[in-house]
Formats: C-alpha cells, structure tokens, sequence
C-alpha cells in the first residue's frame, strides 16, 4: 500500500512550527533552493500567526536561516486572480518590516518567498517555477553585476542575491528530492492524536469543498460573474449566510459567491 504524505499546509499549521520539526522543513527548503538551509527559528508576524480551526484559509509560515535570510512559505488553497501581486506585497512588507529605522539600505534582508498554490495560477506546464531579478542590457544584452568591491562588501557575486526570490509549486508537488524532503510527513508517522485531527482536518475541507459543488451543481451560482438581476443577488446573500452560519470562512464564502468580505461581514 502506497504512503500518503501529510498535506503541506495542515503541516505547516500544526506541525513545522515545532523546532523539533525544524530539520524536516530545512530539508524541503535545501532542496528547493539548492542550497543547504539551517533554520534558525520561526518568527512572529501579522501574516502567519496560527489559526485555532481548520477551515479552508491560506497558512503559512516565517523562518530566518542561519545567515540571516527571511524564508516565507505560503500555501493558498482558494483561486486569487490577484496572487503574483500579494506575492510582490508579502516580500515587500517583510523587507520594509525588518529593516529598522535609521539602518542603511545595505541591511535589507534578502528574502525567499516559496509559494504551495492548490489552483491554477497562471499558466504553464511545469510544477515549480522560479522568479528571480537580473538587469539585461537592452542593446549590448549583457548582465549588470556587481562591482568587485561591491562583492567583497556585500558577500555577492551577482546582483540577483540581493533582491527577492519565489517559487511557485503547483498543487501536490512530487519532484524525487522533494518527495525525500518530506519522508518525515507521512501520515502514518503522526501520533494518534495527531492523526485524529489530520482526518479531521481533511474531512472539513472534502466538507467545504462539496458544499461549493453541489451549490454550482444546482446552478445557485450561474451568472453571478455577470452580477444580474435583484432576484440573483438576493440568492447569494442566501447562499452566503448558509455558509457563514456553518462556519466557512469568508474567503471561501467570497470565492463560492462573488461577494465582497466586507458584504459578507454584515450580513
């Protein structure tokens, strides 16, 4: 019988924020990044706090490697037409979060920003992408690199080292050293307590996520791209309390009906 590994975002949730699980998500992170990763800890910020239930709602997680490095580590399991922008946002507002004020500009940490999405971002064939800065001469085609007493200053050899880097991995990634990377997130290597809630865990999302399709199936949500008639919009506000009333959080509410958070907060 095949194993079935943990899915990444209930582990990153409840399991990789312990430092006894530090080296299960250095090992993923080195073999992404092709170097070898020491995580030093898990910082704090607005974005990755834990959430006590286990509804369908993005997680993820801030690490800080040996060498100073900001890793973040996001899973997204609900469609966002507006996702590479929150991505340029995340590392932006952690570059400007972690720079104290008064400190040169040479202080800015360079930040990873790995990205697990669970739809369909964009297009393309391929399961992990990497986006990385480098400045190509528009007539002569050459690259811009560093000066050498700024490589010996600032520890670089190319320019790229210095600004943001992301990775996309589409859906359930299962590249061979990555799939080694997870050895450790097997569902059969949980406790029992642990496992209870993993099932648990899982049910709640087969819950949602049947919630949604049988609503689509029953053409409750046909048109309502379109935004037409009062008669419409009124069978969404109904649809929306059904959910909010069972507990489904408003991001998964938004997607399933089209309405805005904040017409979802006061119904």
């Amino acid at each position: 019988m095949p194993q079935t590994h943990i899915r990444f975002d209930w582990a990153i949730k409840k399991l990789l924020r312990n430092k006894a699980n530090y080296v299960v998500l250095a090992g993923f992170l080195s073999e992404l990044l092709g170097k070898q990763i020491k995580i030093q800890s898990i910082l704090e910020s607005e974005s990755n706090q834990q959430e006590e239930d286990d509804k369908l709602n993005r997680v993820d997680i801030l690490a800080e490697n040996d060498q100073g490095e900001l890793i973040l580590v996001e899973v997204q399991n609900n469609t966002e037409q507006d996702y590479f922008h929150r991505m340029l946002y995340g590392t932006a507002k952690l570059i400007t979060d972690f720079l104290e004020k008064g400190e040169p500009y040479s202080k800015v940490k360079k930040v990873y920003s790995v990205n697990v999405v669970y739809f369909s971002l964009g297009q393309g064939s391929d399961y992990i992408y990497q986006g990385k800065l480098d400045f190509r001469g528009l007539h002569l085609e050459d690259t811009l690199g560093p000066s050498l007493k700024q490589q010996k200053l600032f520890n670089i050899q190319a320019v790229s080292e210095i600004f943001p880097e992301y990775y996309v991995i589409k859906e359930e990634f299962t590249a061979q050293g990555l799939a080694e990377a997870k050895a450790n997130l097997l569902v059969d290597s949980l406790s029992e307590e642990e496992r209870a809630n993993y099932l648990r865990f899982m049910e709640n999302r087969r819950y949602e996520i049947s919630i949604i399709e049988s609503s689509r199936s029953e053409g409750r949500l046909e048109g309502l791209e379109e935004g037409i008639e009062q008669g419409k919009q009124q069978e969404k506000i109904n649809i929306a309390r059904t959910f909010k009333h069972k507990g489904i959080d408003l991001e998964t509410i938004a997607e399933a009906t089209r309405l805005t958070r904040k017409e979802i907060e006061e119904l």
